[in-house]
């Protein structure tokens, strides 16, 4: 399939190229879609096997970008950019003033933030080229590091579809499986060991599984092992595509309710087997918004107990998209997509017949 197929079958606007081979800089930035406002989203490092994985991770996550602000009510359209390099060789601060010149160059359309990988400070180096910035430090006017936020609001997340399937939000004696104990799900390891759950934990990195175990008790388990661990939840909060066919025939939780991005390796097949599997699925996008919650209110310069409100409020949004689908006889993926395509419709109405966007009933 060619580039300007895949992008019509997912919608994007725009894609943009970057090279700079003095500094090793291939990039690429993926506009999807900016009815509701700019194209928002994280820069992703990622040391791709090869280009055409590079390019599916950037449409990908720029389109759930887009789902994710118009779920979580926010007037943001939605983006994403990969680098494209190994992690531990190639950061440097002409790589990302670099990247932040392309940034710059799009005047606004598209408006970064950190993502895996990434960090406050590779966001000050971006910033030094482009105001199109979001999650800097603190001393440089940003907002900092927004995992926090994000786990917050999966954690709420979590709460919400523990109260769809036993009745009670409390994860008080609930046993939660974490997949990838990096900045996300070390934090919200952090929440639910304060709220009295019990944790396993899974990640490539021994020396942050060593951590977790130390501050927060639980037990450790090897690779796919993770998919069979008899829990109430499983939180995958690492790489994308690891609830697939393969995973799915062997997973015991009921609940699957992580910060990672597009879980779901694909979205109609996986979701429709566990939705038949009888697995309550919060869609990633929706769960993880609070990052992205956290960048707005740094744009809007509201203040940080705003957006840790906001991400709590993820309790109510899962529980609407869960209740969707049941009362459809849809999955939650198919219902949450319909919440976002029906809001971003509405707003393209209003535009396309000039009207004011506030008062109007459509």
């Amino acid at each position: 399939m060619s580039t300007f197929s895949e992008m019509a079958d997912l919608g994007h606007e725009q894609l943009v190229f970057c090279r700079n081979d003095e500094v090793g800089l291939r990039a690429i930035i993926g506009v999807h879609n900016t009815t509701l406002g700019p194209a928002l989203g994280g820069c992703r490092l990622w040391n791709y096997a090869n280009e055409a994985d590079a390019l599916r991770d950037v449409l990908r996550l720029s389109r759930g970008m887009t789902y994710k602000a118009a779920v979580a009510g926010l007037d943001l359209g939605g983006g994403k950019a990969v680098i494209i390099g190994d992690p531990a060789s190639v950061k440097n601060e002409g790589l990302f003033r670099a990247f932040g010149r392309f940034v710059e160059s799009l005047n606004g359309r598209y408006i970064t933030a950190e993502d895996m990988n990434t960090t406050v400070e590779d966001m000050n180096w971006i910033g030094r080229e482009t105001r199109w910035v979001t999650g800097s430090a603190k001393y440089a006017g940003g907002s900092g590091d927004p995992s926090p936020v994000t786990a917050w609001g999966v954690f709420h997340g979590i709460r919400a579809c523990l109260e769809v399937v036993y009745g009670s939000s409390d994860v008080a004696g609930r046993t939660i499986a974490i997949q990838g104990v990096g900045s996300v799900g070390y934090h919200l390891a952090r929440y639910l060991h304060d709220g009295g759950a019990k944790l396993v934990f899974s990640d490539i990195s021994e020396r942050k599984l060593a951590q977790c175990v130390d501050e927060f008790g639980g037990r450790i388990v090897d690779g796919d092992d993770f998919y069979g661990v008899d829990c109430d939840v499983l939180a995958p909060c690492a790489i994308g595509g690891t609830i697939n066919a393969s995973s799915i025939p062997g997973i015991r939780a009921p609940i699957i309710a992580g910060a990672a991005n597009n879980q779901l390796d694909d979205e109609k097949r996986d979701g429709a087997a566990v939705d038949k599997a009888g697995i309550i699925y919060a869609p990633d996008y929706v769960i993880n918004a609070g990052g992205l919650i956290n960048v707005y209110a740094e744009l809007k310069k509201l203040p940080s107990e705003k957006a840790m409100a906001d991400a709590a409020n993820i309790f109510n949004t899962v529980k609407v998209i869960i209740n969707k689908a049941k009362a459809q006889g849809i999955t939650t993926t198919q219902a949450s997509n319909q919440v976002a395509e029906e809001r971003i419709e509405q707003v393209a109405r209003i535009r396309r017949l000039n009207l004011p966007s506030r008062g109007i009933e459509l």
